[in-house]
Formats: structure tokens, C-alpha cells, sequence
């Protein structure tokens, strides 16, 4: 799933830059490939910034390769030495400072935030006691004569102190942008606060920096949250390994290092660390980090073990089937991470109208200054005063920040949920289904036959004898319909007859001698060949036929003994599934390539009331586009190679991941970890409530911003309401999409 040149967008800090976030990067870069130098960029975190370090990068010839990773601050260049360095000139001139890494994809997961790292909080307050100290001067009665000059040197004084503390960085940041004639946060905050400071608004212009600094740190904390949501679960994986050794002896080892082929060994209690199959042992597994499954996994040997899950109730031994950074649990991650690129319509929409509001606002605050004067009679002072308030709230931070961090917040839900969403795009836009269209076999029934009745035809047969004869036959064969009846019968005899002569009759079943006794397991076309049908008989193999069956028989010479019937059952949760779509409005239909009987059958019992069956992979690529021209937006369910043209056609493809081809998944948007048709509902739900949220955040941004700059023009709001208006608004938005996070 990895995309050229990935720029993988965390939610931003926009407190610190997003006034020009709107502009979308220019026109990508090739990739970064092998032998690409890594950079930590701290203050790197939103895609303003890796648009405005492509713009800078763009004039300069020789890059071969660029990789930007938001989520991580990363970025990767490959470029010879000369341009490599005339790179790093121009990116710090931006007012970066680009860090070298060991490699390129030595990335260090950040932690504080981005844009005070070198403060911290300590630093912080200190502004903030000296900016209330300089406050509380204001307060002492003015005295005449080198009194009242004394304090007020020391209120411009205290007041210089705290906007040092904590505005060093924003005033960095502000000067190039504003050297480069971008308006952002920090270029308007830079100017807003030495323009207070300039007509002796001392105390507010030192409360505003202090306010602002503290804010966005604040901000920052809490949108870590939700950059880190997907990531923390990456450390759920034990960083070593008890790995078996050459001699045979056991040793713990790092599982970077561990070689796929490894054999290892997890005791009770302890966390897999790595995908892999049992060799040894049987045990439950918690599968919740992975599949989002609340109740553990009985497995055995052969089964599939990922990292990160539990291991419950006993030692297990397993070969390693991926490396640590290939493992499913590292791939759920690497994916989402790279679904956070694709921007969702409401974000792009956003975007759009941030790049207009700012400019426009800005242009406001310049009329404001020169005009007002003229035009409302307000003295100069006043209208400069009134300017610089409008530029605080000319930012667009609350609003710009309100998507991406909503839209990662329900991708990482879904991620915990075991829901693998490949795009915000694809999150927003599942609340718009109105059908589902749905495969049969590995989505809505169990994708493995079952024996679902054994029965003896005389009435007074021994059963445990003739189970003991038909279990005899049908361990000896590979043939599905054999595997089923041989995992049916094990549970009632201990251990199944010798068989001699052993034959498979091919299309027909399998024949050899029990006991001395000749047998065959044959299908209805055998038993017919042989001359052992009768009208009693045919008439219950009909019933099984209607039932979706598939019927073997026990037969001696003298007849048939007793009847196997195998059926693919449906999954527990396919029918509650069924039912929540159709409650959601949503159409569900079947398409398979199964007979018209069977498929009738399952989807009864399924409650869909419209199929298709007999179906070749075109054929279901034809009814998807038929649906989509009937009902609208569609989505496909499946988990097969011949889904995959139907997965890609729909407007929203969902992959049955633990039982789903490679193909499949590749082909899908969605991928529900643990097989269950239940997450459907749940991603849809998940997306009319994620819409929700986006819509809230909105209507906050926008209303608290025009209540505010109405209240600049035409009222008395103050720099300090100007500052609690964006950074209040911000932080509200944070926390409002970070409670997708929380709950089913």
C-alpha cells in the first residue's frame, strides 16, 4: 500500500502556522528511493509547511527523490552531496532546522509539541507570571514626576521579558513568512504583538504571546493524541523474542533481528511479538489489538498467530511468518498513517475557503487601520488598535484544524475496532451507501463447510458403528466435502478404522474396505450408478438439495447405510448484520457464483431479500455497475480474487481480511480484520458520526470567528478576547473531534 511520494498528513498544530494552510502542495516530487538521506524537522507538522518546503525545493535542480512523513516530522531526500546541501540552505531559510537521522527511515516517533520544544512549559509560565506582573502594574495609581516613570519601565520591561519567553520562536517563524509573503499565524501574531507593544498596549501585547504560547502548547498536547492514537498500539508488540537457537537452546533476542523461519516460544500471559503459525500447542488468543474481536481465539497448530495479540492459556511455539515491520499489527499502522494523505471532501472544502478568508480578513484589518479614521471618525491609535485585533482573528486555525484531527480520530477508532479504513475520503463518504452488495461465500457464511447432519437410513442402526466406518473413508481424502464429514465425525470416535484398498473415484467419492468390510462415500451420481437410489431416498436428498447442501452417502452392497450432509453455514453475526443495514437504509443484495438453490438458502436464512448467483467475476462487475445506476452509491463486500474487479468498481470496496486474499484486500478501501459483517454497519454508523462531529466543529469555528469580528468592528473587543476567541475555538474543535476516540 505504499504510495509515491507519500506525505502522510497528521493533524495539524495549526495554532502555529495554519493561516496559510489552505494552499495545497504544489505538484509532487518523484519519491524518495534507496540511499535517501532522513531529516527530523521538528517544527514540520501540518501540509502547509511541506507545501511551503516544496515551494522553496522546487527552483533547485538535482533532487532525485523527496518523502515527506508528517506523523513522524520526517523527511527524506536523495540528492548528491552538492544539491543535497543546497537543500538544506534553502529549507533552513524557511526558518526550519533540519536534524540529521542514522538513515532515512530512522524516523523517531515526536513527542511534545512542535512549535515551543525548546521553551517548555516551565518557560511558559515564567512569561506568563511576568506578563500578569506587568498586568498588575496597570493597576497602581499613576504617580507624577520619576515614580510614574519608573513603572512604567518596569511594565514595559516585565512586559518585553514574557514576550522574549515565550514569542522567540513565533517571531523566527513570522520573519520568514513574512520574507517570503505568506500570511500564517505566526507572521500575524508577530505583527499583532509589536504593533500593541508600539502604541503601549505593553500588558496586553505580553498577556497575548504568554496566552497564545501556552494555548498552542496545550493544543499541541491534545492533538498528539490523536497522531499517536493508531501508533500506540505499535507498542503492544514485546520489543524481543525468545528465539530458539542453532544448538537447540533458547535465547532472547530483539525482534528487528529475528529472521522469518524462526522458531519461537511465548509462555502464558505474554504478548505475541511477532505473525506467525503454531507449531506447538493450543491456546486462546486475545486478538482485540488486531481484529478488534472482544472475546478470545481458541488456536492450534497451523493456525495464524499476529503480534501484539495475547496469549492466555498455554506455552505456544511458532514460526515466524513476517518481519516486525511487516507484521500485520505494523502494517494496520503504516496504513493508516498513509490513509491520513488522502484528503476527504469536507477538508479539501475547508481548505478552499481558508485560503479566501484569511487574505480577505487581512485586507480588512489594513482597511480598518487607514480608513476608519476617515470614515467613522475613530482616532488613529484606535483604528491601528482595532486593525491588530482583526489580525488575530484573521487566522483560520480552529477551522483548518477541525478536520484532519475529526477524520484521524475515526480512523483510529476503526483501526481499534479491527476496521482498516484506507482514506478519510472513504470514512467521510460510507455514511452515503444505500447498498451493500455482498459475496457469499467468506462474508456472509463461514467460507468452510461443515457437516450439519449425519444420519443413519434403517431405523435401529448403530450410529457410532457407522460413524466409526464413514470416518474411516473420509480422513483418507483431501476432497472438502471429506474434510468436512472427518471434522464432524472426530468429535464422537477416538480414532478412526484402518482402511484397506483404499481408491478415490474421481467426481463420485472415495471406496475402500473397514473392517474387511467393501465401503464407499459416494455422491447422489455414484449411488445412482450403482442401482441404490430408491423413492424414499431421493425424496429426502431433495430436501437436503433445497437446503443448500451438499449430500454424501455410506454404502455397502446392499445399499445405503447412512447420509452425510455438508453445508457452508452463515456466519452467527451475517443475520444481525442484515438487519442493521436495513435499519441503516441500506440495500443489501448477494452476488455469488454459487448456484441459484444454495444461494437462495443462505440468503434466506441471512434475511436479504435480493441475489444474483451463478455469477463469473465480470458478472459481478456488471451488477455493480447496475446497482450503482439503480440505487446510488455502492458498496462491495468480498474476499476472493474474483471479487477483486467488483471491489474496485464500487464506490466503497470492503475486503474480509483474516480469510481474504491478497488481491482482495489490495482492492479494497475497507478491510474488516476479523471476517465479522457486523463492522459494516458499524464503519457506516462510524461515518454518519464522524460527519456529525465535522459539522459541529465547523459551525464552532465559523460562528465563534464572525461573532468575534463583528465585535472587532463594531464593538470593544480586546486583543485578549481575540486570543481566547481563535485558541479557544481551536482547542474546543481538538477535543470535540477527539471524542470519536472514545466509545464503539
Amino acid at each position: 500500500m505504499d504510495t509515491p511520494i507519500a506525505s502522510t498528513p497528521a493533524p495539524s498544530n495549526c495554532g502555529s502556522h495554519c493561516c496559510g494552510a489552505a494552499e495545497p502542495p504544489p505538484t509532487p516530487t518523484p519519491p524518495a528511493r534507496a540511499g535517501a538521506v532522513g531529516f527530523h524537522i521538528p517544527s514540520m507538522d501540518c501540509a502547509v509547511e511541506e507545501g511551503e518546503i516544496r515551494r522553496a525545493l522546487a527552483p533547485i535542480a538535482g533532487i532525485e527523490g523527496l518523502r515527506f512523513d508528517l506523523a513522524q516530522r520526517t523527511l527524506s531526500l536523495a540528492a548528491a552531496p552538492p544539491v543535497l546541501e543546497a537543500a538544506l540552505a534553502a529549507i533552513r531559510n524557511m526558518g526550519f532546522d533540519p536534524q540529521p537521522l542514522a538513515g532515512a527511515a530512522a524516523a523517531p516517533t515526536p513527542h511534545g509539541h512542535h512549535g515551543h520544544a525548546g521553551e517548555g512549559l516551565p518557560r511558559l509560565l515564567a512569561s506568563l507570571l511576568c506578563a500578569l506582573a506587568a498586568e498588575a502594574l496597570t493597576f497602581i495609581p499613576a504617580a507624577a514626576g520619576p515614580g510614574s516613570q519608573i513603572l512604567q519601565l518596569a511594565e514595559m520591561g516585565l512586559a518585553a521579558a514574557a514576550i522574549a519567553l515565550a514569542g522567540f520562536d513565533t517571531y523566527k517563524k513570522g520573519f520568514y513568512a513574512l520574507r517570503a509573503g505568506r500570511l500564517n499565524i505566526n507572521a500575524l501574531m508577530a505583527v499583532a504583538v509589536t504593533g500593541a507593544f508600539l502604541i503601549g498596549q505593553w500588558p496586553e501585547a505580553a498577556m497575548v504571546m504568554a496566552l497564545y504560547a501556552i494555548a498552542e502548547l496545550i493544543e499541541a498536547r491534545a492533538v498528539d493524541r490523536a497522531r499517536n492514537a493508531i501508533k500506540s498500539l505499535l507498542a503492544m508488540a514485546p520489543e524481543d523474542a525468545e528465539v530458539r537457537q542453532a544448538d537447540g537452546s533458547w535465547a532472547r533476542q530483539l525482534t528487528a533481528s529475528v529472521a522469518v523461519g524462526a522458531r519461537v516460544r511465548i509462555r502464558p500471559g505474554e504478548r505475541i511479538p511477532l505473525d506467525g503459525v503454531i507449531l506447538t500447542g493450543t491456546s486462546a488468543i486475545d486478538q482485540a489489538p488486531v481484529t478488534g474481536e472482544s472475546l478470545p481465539v481458541d488456536k492450534g497448530p497451523g493456525d495464524e498467530v499476529y503480534a501484539g495479540t495475547i496469549n492466555q492459556a498455554a506455552a505456544l511455539e511458532f514460526r515466524v511468518t513476517a518481519a516486525a515491520s511487516d507484521s500485520t499489527l505494523a502494517r494496520i499502522i503504516h496504513a493508516v498513517e498513509e490513509a491520513q494523505a488522502s484528503r476527504a471532501p469536507t477538508q479539501r472544502f475547508v481548505d478552499r475557503f481558508a485560503a479566501i478568508y484569511t487574505p480577505a480578513v487581512f485586507a480588512l484589518a489594513l482597511a480598518v487601520a487607514l480608513l476608519t479614521p476617515w470614515l467613522m471618525g475613530y482616532g488613529w491609535l484606535q483604528a491601528l488598535y482595532k486593525a491588530l485585533v482583526l489580525l488575530v482573528i484573521a487566522c483560520p486555525c480552529a477551522l483548518v484544524i477541525s478536520t484532519p484531527v475529526t477524520l484521524v480520530s475515526g480512523l483510529a477508532a476503526a483501526a481499534r475496532r479491527g476496521i482498516l479504513i484506507k482514506g478519510g475520503v472513504y470514512l467521510e463518504q460510507a455514511r452515503l451507501l444505500k447498498v451493500v452488495a455482498l459475496d457469499k461465500t467468506g462474508t456472509v457464511t463461514q467460507g468452510q463447510s461443515v457437516l450439519v447432519e449425519f444420519a443413519p437410513v434403517a431405523a435401529g442402526a448403530d450410529r457410532a458403528q457407522l460413524a466409526r466406518l464413514a470416518l474411516a473413508l473420509a480422513s483418507r481424502s483431501d476432497h472438502p466435502v471429506s474434510l468436512a464429514i472427518a471434522r464432524g465425525l472426530a468429535a464422537e470416535c477416538a480414532q478412526p478404522a484402518a482402511v484397506h484398498d483404499f481408491a478415490a473415484a474421481a467426481g463420485r467419492g472415495v471406496q475402500g474396505a473397514v473392517d474387511g468390510l467393501p465401503l464407499v462415500l459416494a455422491n447422489h451420481r455414484w449411488i445412482e450408478e450403482r442401482g441404490q437410489c430408491s423413492a424414499a431416498l431421493e425424496a429426502g436428498l431433495a430436501l437436503h438439495e433445497r437446503a443448500g447442501r451438499t449430500v454424501a452417502m455410506l454404502a455397502d452392497a446392499g445399499g445405503v447405510l447412512a447420509i452425510c450432509a455438508v453445508a457452508d453455514t452463515i456466519k452467527p453475526s451475517s443475520r444481525q448484520a442484515v438487519a442493521e443495514l436495513k435499519a441503516l437504509g441500506i440495500t443489501p443484495v448477494m452476488l455469488t457464483g454459487d448456484n441459484l438453490t444454495t444461494a437462495q438458502v443462505i440468503a434466506g436464512q441471512a434475511g436479504i431479500t435480493e441475489l444474483r448467483a451463478d455469477l463469473l467475476p465480470e458478472h459481478k462487475l456488471a451488477a455493480i455497475r447496475e446497482l450503482q445506476q439503480r440505487f446510488g452509491p455502492t458498496a462491495m463486500v468480498g474476499d476472493g480474487i474474483n471479487d477483486a474487479p467488483a471491489l474496485a468498481q464500487s464506490d466503497i470496496g470492503f475486503a474480509m481480511g483474516a480469510a481474504g486474499t491478497h488481491t482482495a484486500m489490495e482492492a479494497a478501501d475497507v478491510v474488516v480484520m476479523n471476517d465479522e459483517l457486523g463492522r459494516l454497519p458499524e464503519t457506516v454508523r462510524l461515518s454518519r458520526r464522524t460527519r456529525g462531529v465535522l459539522l459541529q466543529n465547523i459551525a464552532l469555528a465559523l460562528g465563534i470567528k464572525t461573532a468575534f469580528l463583528l465585535a472587532a468592528l463594531f464593538g470593544s473587543a480586546t486583543m485578549w478576547m481575540a486570543v481566547f476567541a481563535d485558541m479557544g475555538a481551536s482547542l474546543l474543535v481538538v477535543f470535540n473531534g477527539l471524542r470519536l476516540l472514545r466509545g464503539k
